[in-house]
């Protein structure tokens, strides 16, 4: 055997010693559900970060991915994914692709998974990742002037992976009944982890705790874009 397939060999031990690791981990922090655990066993997180970042892959943090946005704490994504209850047969819809992590993960929990992101980069990207990876059943679409993507709905499960102001009224309103929206929802600097529940009779808020998320920018629902650039002229709240 080459030195390098050695290497190769070792490195891929190494992964899946981490995914085991981390799986322990989620166990221990109340992550119940067996089907989103083995699908953290199983997606290797590594192929959804830089390679300069392949070291930490398997840390408990969010990591860069460029374009300013990050690939999510993996207990974040966890809790999300663990939130909107899948049991296989559902028409997913993700607001905020970003490497392509959180898709791969719900490819494995659901029937069809429409992600959309607003870099078209990070789009491009992801859906070669996910590609690679097997995820035939996740479809990578750039955002649009609509929040989400009302053509295909109603989605039995709508995540987004950013922080919005408050639970987008769009996003409900592409629910089948009975579907799950999970959305961070507060200032820019700080959100409170929503589940809203769509019934007959309205619809049910259930929080979950304080996260911290990159901002959902859209002029209607998320914050406009000149509020969170760089040089924007409105303070963070």
């Amino acid at each position: 055997m080459s030195r390098r397939r050695r290497r190769e060999g070792d490195a891929a031990i190494d992964n899946e010693a981490a995914r085991e690791a981390l799986v322990r981990s989620l166990r221990a922090s109340n992550i119940s559900d067996e089907r989103v655990l083995a699908v953290f066993a199983g997606v290797p997180r590594e192929r959804f970060v830089p390679p300069q970042l392949w070291p930490y892959a398997y840390e408990d943090r969010p990591l860069p991915i460029g374009h300013g946005q990050t690939i999510s704490q993996p207990l974040m994504v966890a809790i999300m994914t663990q939130a909107l209850a899948l049991r296989g047969g559902e028409n997913v819809l993700e607001i905020g692709t970003g490497s392509g992590y959180q898709a791969a993960l719900l490819s494995k929990l659901a029937r069809d998974v429409v992600s959309v992101e607003r870099v078209p980069e990070l789009a491009q990207s992801a859906q070669q990742r996910l590609s690679e990876a097997g995820c035939h059943n996740v479809r990578v679409l750039v955002a649009g002037d609509a929040l989400g993507w009302p053509a295909e709905a109603p989605y039995d499960a709508i995540i987004v992976t950013a922080g919005a102001p408050e639970v987008p009224q769009s996003l409900i309103d592409q629910l089948a009944p009975g579907g799950r929206l999970v959305v961070p929802v507060g200032t820019r600097r700080l959100q409170q982890l929503v589940r809203a529940i769509k019934a007959d009779h309205g619809v049910t808020i259930e929080r979950m705790g304080e996260c911290r998320f990159v901002p959902l920018i859209g002029p209607r629902e998320g914050w406009p874009e000149w509020e969170v650039s760089e040089n924007g002229a409105r303070p963070l709240r």
